[in-house]
């Protein structure tokens, strides 16, 4: 079925490989992803800052709930992607337990002090995922020379980058990710991120072809705490104690129907 949204012009999905992936930082989210319709789940804590490890029993129960593929976040703290060798050391040890856990890949990514991507780290992390998947995240969008370290990854056999494009949503990273596409081939996927959504997903399957898609679908939910201080933060301003993010099934299952080339109300 052709797609088409926000004035875009559609392209046929056909047979082609698409890829939905969703980050989820609780068991709850990885349920309503798989629920909805996720092909593949990136397992973290923290979203609220960009995501960062998840914790040992979060990832065990999330694979004994859900039987798609789990690829794990590798970030030992929030901020840039300049580890110490203290840190780095904690991104190896942590990839390897998930691995040893039943992770099918990890996601990690390491940059020098100039802005170019960390090859001999990298390489470290390659060779400890195995033969395992290994995606590049969005450290890429930092890097200081994006399609240079388009063929640096493919040297290193590196399976995905995750990119928006080298800016804040892919919307606005449009251009770039169309030159990452084009240039990557099928050497490497290009999972586009930031900012996805159903909508996205239509209009950046139509206009520049790309066919794998990383997004949360988050919405806010009330905590069932009846009594509440509310003089006390212990969060990131502007988000108090009593919200919660959770995936939303729905959201997912429109981003499904979206890159499966039905939107709602076509079906």
């Amino acid at each position: 079925m052709e797609k088409k949204a926000l004035g875009c012009e559609g392209v046929q999905s056909g047979e082609r490989d698409l890829i939905l992936e969703v980050c989820v930082d609780s068991v709850e989210s990885a349920l309503a992803a798989v629920r909805g319709g996720a092909d593949r789940l990136e397992v973290c804590s923290n979203l609220i800052i960009g995501g960062t490890t998840p914790g040992v029993s979060q990832f065990g129960q999330i694979r004994r709930a859900c039987d798609v593929a789990l690829h794990v976040l590798l970030r030992p703290r929030y901020g840039d992607f300049l580890y110490t060798d203290r840190e780095f050391q904690m991104v190896l040890e942590d990839g390897r337990r998930f691995l040893e856990m039943g992770a099918d890949g990890i996601v990690a990514g390491c940059l020098l002090p100039d802005g170019a991507l960390d090859l001999a780290r990298m390489e470290e992390l390659r060779k400890a995922a195995g033969e395992k998947h290994l995606t590049l995240h969005r450290a890429f969008d930092m890097c200081r020379e994006p399609l240079k370290t388009l063929e640096e990854a493919v040297d290193l056999g590196v399976d995905t980058i995750l990119t928006s494009g080298q800016r804040k949503t892919c919307m606005e990273g449009k251009a770039l990710l169309e030159r990452l596409l084009h240039q990557a081939g099928k050497r490497v996927e290009i999972l586009v991120g930031g900012g996805v959504n159903a909508e996205v997903i239509a209009c950046l399957a139509g206009e520049i072809g790309a066919r794998s898609f990383h997004m949360s679908g988050k919405r806010v939910l009330e905590s069932k705490m009846v009594y509440r201080k509310e003089a006390v933060s212990m969060g990131i301003p502007g988000m108090g104690e009593y919200a919660i993010l959770r995936t939303d099934e729905e959201e997912i299952r429109r981003a499904s129907d979206a890159l499966r080339g039905v939107l709602p109300g076509t079906a």
